[in-house]
């Protein structure tokens, strides 16, 4: 493991700080579809100025995430459904790719924190309560963790934004999949063959996975 797997996360900047607070409640759905979002109550909410809050808005609006009217405001984007095909035709293509090239890296800087966690998921903890929120937090995480491993910025950007906005779709009908945290636990052997740099398994097994989750989707559709 090289020394920059283990090194401290730089510290984030405001914006990127709000950003990525708002971003996960908007793929949660703690912020509701069509809600609006009103900059004052962020403001003091976060605990920040105008200015990190509205980079931070104009961020998530180039992700799809929320969406901005003239003399109305800015709202949480609504979840489109029927948006599911072609998201879901990007990343039958590149999601086993990414992982392809995540185990090529053995996880690259990524390393450590892909094992850290592997070994949650191995013990059943995978970082939370348990709850169906909990468990897709979780798949979220692993996601990211292997796009971040492949070394390739423009890749992992792209993927991100279409996970993030197939994740909307699946907190949509949460209540209605079974068998989420089986869901998750495919991710084991998926880790265990980037950090293994087995290019071919990790690039079978994300196939897989990405394969199981459209289907699991459309059958509550």
């Amino acid at each position: 493991m090289t020394s920059s797997a283990s090194a401290p996360p730089t510290p984030l900047s405001l914006a990127e700080s709000a950003y990525e607070t708002l971003r996960d409640r908007l793929i949660m759905l703690a912020i509701a579809p069509g809600e609006p979002i009103h900059e004052g109550r962020l403001m003091e909410e976060l605990a920040m100025g105008r200015t990190p809050v509205r980079e931070a808005l104009k961020r998530l609006e180039s992700d799809h995430l929320v969406i901005s009217y003239p003399r109305r405001g800015t709202f949480a984007s609504p979840v489109d459904i029927t948006e599911l095909s072609k998201v879901s035709e990007v990343r039958r293509a590149l999601e086993p790719y990414a992982a392809r090239r995540a185990a090529e890296l053995r996880g690259g800087e990524a390393a450590g924190r892909i094992a850290e966690a592997l070994d949650a998921l191995r013990g059943a903890r995978i970082g939370t309560d348990g709850s169906p929120q909990g468990l897709m937090a979780a798949d979220l995480r692993v996601h990211r963790l292997i796009y971040a491993a492949t070394g390739n910025d423009y890749l992992e950007e792209t993927l991100r934004r279409f996970d993030d906005l197939v994740t909307r779709i699946w907190c949509l009908v949460l209540d209605r999949l079974p068998d989420i945290a089986g869901h998750v636990a495919e991710h084991v052997d998926l880790l265990e063959a980037v950090l293994d740099g087995r290019a071919d398994d990790a690039e079978r097994l994300s196939a897989a996975h990405v394969a199981s989750f459209e289907r699991a989707l459309r059958e509550v559709l």
